[in-house]
């Protein structure tokens, strides 16, 4: 009596399907990591500005084999002088830059600014690294490489030159271009600590510029009043 015949058309389709469904699952979570991996704009509350610098896989070594953790280092401010870093653990992607960001909002400082730039040259150290800041004209831009170029965006700054020593880390550069924005001081802080009048600490052209910068932010502040006034009346 002869065996019967298994459809193999019928079986090929299944493993066929069953293989395209597996290529499609898969594609779907790089697809979903990529999005978190190159997410650098708002977040999920549009006050706040973040940059995810650097994702990293971990390797633990266990009796049944390897665990695999991910790392998360984010960057997180509302781009008008406060600023946080956040470093995140999990299984999981996303669930590692979650945590980075809520760390990174329980970090927050604010940032000394004179218009769009610092007030005065700037060092910061972390192991290794160690980044130097100073303060440029209006115009020049961000010159900044990846990790000191996401706080500076983060905080706020758009005129400002930046030079990086020692480790390349990322950790490491965004950790000390922090420590370099924590060192800033506004000159009545110095003024005060060293008991002396405030022209004697702060150049002229320092004091023209913070006044031209206060007066541009209460001029943009009147207009957006101006603008929400003018659609609240033609609503």
């Amino acid at each position: 009596m002869a065996a019967p015949q298994r459809d193999r058309s019928a079986s090929s389709d299944g493993s066929a399907r069953s293989t395209d469904e597996r290529r499609g699952e898969g594609r779907g979570r790089r697809d979903r990591n990529n999005d978190r991996r190159d997410r650098s704009g708002r977040g999920t509350d549009d006050k706040y500005i973040e940059r995810v610098v650097a994702i990293n896989r971990v390797s633990k070594v266990v009796k049944g084999g390897r665990r695999f953790t991910f790392t998360a280092l984010v960057v997180v401010g509302d781009g008008e002088g406060t600023v946080g870093v956040g470093y995140g653990k999990a299984k999981e992607v996303p669930s590692a830059i979650a945590k980075a960001v809520e760390i990174a909002k329980k970090n927050f400082f604010h940032v000394p600014m004179i218009r769009r730039t610092i007030p005065h040259i700037t060092q910061g150290e972390d192991s290794a690294g160690i980044v130097f800041l100073r303060p440029a004209s209006p115009g020049t831009g961000v010159i900044a490489g990846g990790p000191v170029r996401a706080v500076l965006d983060c905080a706020g700054v758009h005129d400002i030159l930046s030079k990086s020593l020692g480790s390349s880390n990322a950790i490491n550069i965004v950790h000390a271009t922090v420590d370099a924005l924590k060192r800033l001081e506004q000159p009545e802080a110095v003024a005060a600590r060293r008991g002396l009048p405030l022209e004697d600490v702060a150049p002229q052209s320092m004091l023209r510029a913070r006044a031209e910068g206060e007066a541009e932010k209460r001029a943009e502040a009147e207009k957006k009043e101006a603008e929400k006034a003018a659609e609240g009346v033609g609503a």
